[in-house]
């Protein structure tokens, strides 16, 4: 019953999205490519802001009701007028969306393995989803409470109506990351050129090798920043001569990006940047007027992100957060470190930017090589006048400025015991590398559509070449492109399978199969004291790896984690909590449980009852 219950929302939820999608491109007659990501964009701005209001559910609800009202109004109208009848799929459209059905359906089925997943991302769904409302300062299954909430209040969205599974909260993230993606597409002007298509698929994808860390297959958000970023770069370019329009497009991805995480609005910034740009450019416009344009287009991005502070400081005052930055801590030079961890810490930095065999580092020696050689063929083969070397030097000033940033983080903001391991490089590092590489792939696209000899249109098709012979190596590059980008594509997708085949191999899905994944009604939390019992393989129990999990799958708030018994302490231990929860279990446990309190230790959840006699352990049939 439920299945089929899920199954029609879930119809609905896809209804009203696609009412949305009628309206803005009747309406605002925006790009078919910016529809998807624009209207995404909106949905999550709208849902964040009745949160913040503490409408998280009615607000919802009308979000979806009126996308079905529109839906069904503009449905209504197309039956008619019999527009469908002229209705037609281009080529890369189609292939678009069924490569999208083969990642969706594998996502559907997958479940949550990444630590960050468990100690923040997916606990705050979770909490939002059984709350219906956003966490406050007394959410004791929340640590990290600063952490905006955009893409959250977009899975809340997505899940509160089509179900509360791990595979639709991936699915759900995934709609916005792949809604970004068909965005990029929007920069192509020659819709006939399937060069330029094959190409830009071929760079996209190369952007999944140093998505590694940070696969889609979790509710990580690294991958979403620097996406986002390039989708204000193409709209930006898209309507340079609509400044108005681009303008308005950008408002809510811009909005969504600087609550997606903190250091969104760094993204946001070099979004603007290139806005600011577009706008310096292109002089012949109305100059004040299209200036205003952009003043109001980046205040009113500013909103939710102003609200986000503003929230933060009227409802978790005296709240200590991750990665928080004061006056006292910049204006102790050092933030807190001694100069001896500083000087470590910015040894160890340098070590980790150079290191020529790191996948970040790699990615920014091989872009930066082929954009200098592409430059050079144009130039000198093609006799042609790229703009590639621009943006390789205004991308590279980016990435500098990028990587001071993360140095700043690591030495005023972040605790000295991450901060000596640089906690998270990888993963920070690759974000700025994706922005890196797709603005320049996006950048070669648009090189490569003024280059050819003719404009679409001049002459008919098959004439549509300087010479045969070009026409024969157009048709080689689709070719490779194309197979390039299918190869990159099966990879990743590969990867994702590798990863949902071992899942049973896997922290979470141990912890699962004795606990179980708990929802309560009403925004119940469960406040028994529970002690987790595993190896401390790779660190699993001392990193809170194995804690985090059991908070999640329990929806409880006190639980702690354990990798050793020891004889003498072991009633003490647990006469402090009121379940033993064995994940895995040893020979040394089970000799332990069984002798001091006749249980077998096996694999399972144990209630601990405290009677005037002593501790006595009962296998429960959870």
């Amino acid at each position: 019953m439920n299945v089929t219950v899920h199954s029609i929302m879930a119809t609905v939820l896809l209804c009203s999205l696609s009412g949305y999608m009628m309206f803005v491109r009747t309406k605002l007659r925006l790009q078919t490519e910016f529809v998807p990501v624009f209207v995404c964009s909106a949905i999550t701005c709208a849902v964040y802001l009745w949160g913040l209001a503490g409408f998280l559910l009615p607000g919802s609800a009308v979000v979806l009701a009126a996308g079905i009202f529109l839906f069904v109004f503009y449905l209504t109208r197309l039956i008619r007028k019999k527009s469908y009848r002229s209705f037609r799929l281009p080529l890369f459209q189609a292939g678009f969306f069924l490569g999208g059905l083969f990642f969706f359906q594998l996502l559907l089925t997958s479940r949550l393995i990444h630590y960050d997943n468990f100690s923040h991302w997916a606990v705050v769904v979770k909490q939002m989803l059984s709350t219906n409302a956003f966490p406050d300062a007394a959410s004791a299954l929340i640590d990290f409470k600063n952490y905006p909430l955009g893409t959250s209040s977009f899975l809340y969205f997505i899940c509160r109506f089509a179900g509360n599974s791990q595979g639709i909260m991936l699915a759900g993230q995934a709609i916005l990351v792949f809604s970004c993606f068909y965005a990029l597409f929007g920069v192509i002007r020659e819709k006939r050129r399937f060069l330029l298509f094959a190409f830009l698929a071929a760079g996209c994808s190369a952007l999944s090798v140093f998505n590694i860390t940070i696969r889609i297959t979790n509710l990580l958000v690294d991958f979403l920043l620097p996406v986002y970023t390039l989708v204000i770069f193409v709209m930006a370019y898209r309507y340079q001569r609509e400044i108005k329009k681009a303008c308005i497009s950008i408002i809510p991805a811009a909005g969504l990006l600087m609550i997606i995480k903190n250091t969104g609005t760094i993204f946001a910034a070099i979004g603007f940047l290139y806005l600011i740009y577009v706008w310096l450019k292109n002089r012949d416009k109305p100059f004040w007027k299209n200036g205003l344009n952009v003043l109001f287009s980046i205040g009113a991005a500013f909103i939710p992100y102003l609200l986000w502070n503003l929230h933060m400081a009227v409802g978790f005052q005296g709240i200590e957060n991750k990665f928080e930055v004061s006056v006292d801590t910049i204006s102790g030079i050092s933030g807190g470190k001694s100069p001896e961890e500083v000087h470590l810490i910015m040894d160890l930095f340098a070590k980790s930017v150079f290191d020529i065999t790191s996948r970040p580092a790699m990615g920014i020696l091989g872009f930066n090589a082929a954009a200098i050689i592409a430059s050079v063929f144009a130039a000198v083969i093609l006799k042609k006048s790229w703009n590639l070397w621009k943006a390789l030097i205004a991308l590279n000033l980016v990435l500098a400025g990028y990587y001071l940033g993360i140095l700043a983080l690591y030495i005023f903001s972040m605790p000295l015991d991450e901060a000596l391991r640089l906690a998270g490089f990888e993963r920070y590092a690759s974000s700025i590398v994706v922005l890196f590489a797709g603005g320049l792939v996006l950048c070669a696209t648009v090189d490569i559509e003024n280059s050819f000899y003719y404009r679409c249109g001049e002459l008919p098709d098959y004439k549509a070449f300087k010479t045969v012979e070009s026409k024969n190596r157009y048709q080689e590059c689709v070719i490779f492109f194309t197979a390039l980008a299918i190869a990159l594509l099966m990879s990743e997708y590969n990867g994702m399978q590798a990863i949902r085949r071992t899942y049973k191999h896997t922290l979470p899905y141990k912890v699962y199969q004795v606990t179980g994944d708990r929802w309560y009604s009403g925004g119940k939390v469960d406040e028994s004291r529970y002690l987790f019992y595993a190896s401390d393989a790779d660190g699993q129990v001392t990193d809170y790896y194995l804690q985090y999990i059991g908070k999640y799958m329990l929806y409880a708030s006190n639980v702690d984690g354990i990798c050793r018994f020891y004889g003498d302490n072991l009633i003490h231990l647990l006469s402090s909590y009121d379940y033993l929860v064995m994940v895995e279990s040893d020979r040394e446990a089970k000799y332990l449980l069984k002798r001091y309190f006749g249980v077998s230790g096996q694999e399972g959840i144990y209630r601990i009852i405290h009677s005037q006699e002593g501790l006595t352990l009962e296998l429960t049939e959870e």
